[in-house]
Parts: C-alpha cells; structure tokens; sequence
C-alpha cells in the first residue's frame, strides 16, 4: 500500500518571532496540496498561536515540540495537551533524544504522553533511537524495539496507526553523519515487523516510519527511496523556507 509522506520540521531553540513568521509566510501556497505528502512545522511554543494563524487554509500543519501528559496542574513551565489543542496545534514530537538525554524524558513518560496525545486530538511523533555506543554494540535493534513496545503500550490499533515514529540514530543528529539510506531502511523495517508483532500487520502496514538524522535536500530522494522509510523528522535543513520545501516537494515525486 502507499503510505503517505510525511515531512515535520523540528526547529528545535531556533528563531525569533519575526524569523518563523517570515517562514511560514514564505511556505504557506507552495506546499503541495497532495494526498502523498503531509508537511509539519514544529516550532518553540512561543509562535505556535502566530503560525497557526497564518497557516490557516493552508497545507501546512503546526505541531509542537514537546508537551507534559497532564491536562492541568502544579506543573511551573509546562504546556499540557489541552492547551495545545486549544490554540489549534495537531501535532507533537514526543521522546526525542534531546528530551531523553538533556530533559530526563523515560520511555514511561512518553508513552503517558503519547496517551495524553490522543485523548486530546493530537497526532503523536514518537521518537526512537540508538546512541553510538549501543550500535557499536550491535544493539541497535532490540533498543529501537524496547523504546517502541514501551511508546505504544496500552494504544489501540488505531491510535498505532495514527502514531508518527520517528527513527533518528542519536549519533546521525545534528553531526553531518547520516546513516546509510540501507541502515536506515533496516531499522524502519524493523520497527515495522515489531509493530506486526505485537500489534496487528495492519497496523505495521499503515503506520508512517520517518527517518531523522542529518537529513538535507541531497540525500532526501535516497531516503524516501527505501521500502520503509515514510517521511523525514528534520532539524537544520528545516530551518530556511527554500530547503524545507524541497524536502517536501521531494515527497511527492
């Protein structure tokens, strides 16, 4: 079956207000309006409300970059599902390495986020991924698939299927490395045979796998060339307006 495409942008602590305004001015109209492809901005929590705004009637979605699993509460300096929601936002990453290593995020907050996600409308992207000790250690794959069966846990068969799963390889982030286009695949084909296995193959069949990882407009059409490999969760190249829609536009091909 085809899979749609789906391209997220994970500014990360980036850009000033006028900076993601103008982004998303130079964006909005160009995305394709495709069924193949889905383009998401994920941005600091400060311009969500503004990008939202200016992506209305657009293609573009606008997801946030982090978010905490209760509704509401004690929580100084946090920002809860439903608030998200309230401002319009559809998407959020949840478990990126960065979180994991900088922020104490656990494979059991993530899945109470992933949870929090879904009873409040919101398309999780779960993050999953090896350090560069524990490929060397040939462990790749039974971390990947720990981090995964502990993510989705407790989510129905639809709520899987709706789950975004981002593999990013610690080492390939933000380091110029990239994993080969094969090793990549491998992984995401991985991820796939475990959802078969401990969900359903119909949930393994339409879940969106991406790759993240020192992806760029040059190795893009190599990635998205894989059996496995969905879309790309994307940090520097997402950043200018110009290569963010060329990794888009590369989707649809």
């Amino acid at each position: 079956m085809m899979r749609k495409k789906v391209i997220a942008g994970n500014w990360k602590m980036n850009k000033l207000k006028a900076d993601a305004d103008q982004f998303m001015e130079q964006v909005v109209g160009k995305v394709p309006s495709d069924e193949q492809v889905e383009a998401i901005v994920c941005a600091p929590y400060l311009y969500l409300p503004s990008l939202v705004e200016k992506a209305k009637g657009s293609e573009v979605k606008v997801g946030a970059q982090n978010m905490h699993f209760e509704e509401e509460g004690a929580y100084t300096g946090e920002i809860s599902p439903v608030m998200l929601k309230d401002i319009g936002v559809t998407h959020v990453i949840l478990g990126h390495s960065e979180r994991r290593e900088y922020f104490a995020e656990t494979d059991e907050t993530v899945n109470k986020k992933a949870k929090a996600a879904f009873q409040h409308e919101l398309t999780p992207i779960v993050c999953v991924g090896e350090t560069l000790e524990q490929r060397e250690a040939n462990e790749t794959k039974s971390h990947v698939e720990s981090q995964v069966k502990k993510a989705l846990e407790g989510l129905t068969e639809d709520q899987v299927v709706e789950t975004i799963i981002a593999y990013e390889p610690i080492w390939a982030i933000g380091t110029g490395k990239t994993a080969s286009s094969e090793d990549a695949n491998e992984v995401c084909t991985h991820i796939r045979q475990v959802i078969k296995s401990t969900v359903s193959e119909k949930a393994a069949e339409q879940v969106v796998i991406q790759y993240g990882g020192s992806v760029k407009p040059a190795n893009i059409d190599e990635l998205l060339g894989q059996s496995d490999i969905d879309g790309a969760l994307v940090g520097g190249a997402s950043l200018e307006s110009d290569s963010f829609l060329q990794l888009v536009e590369a989707g649809v091909k």
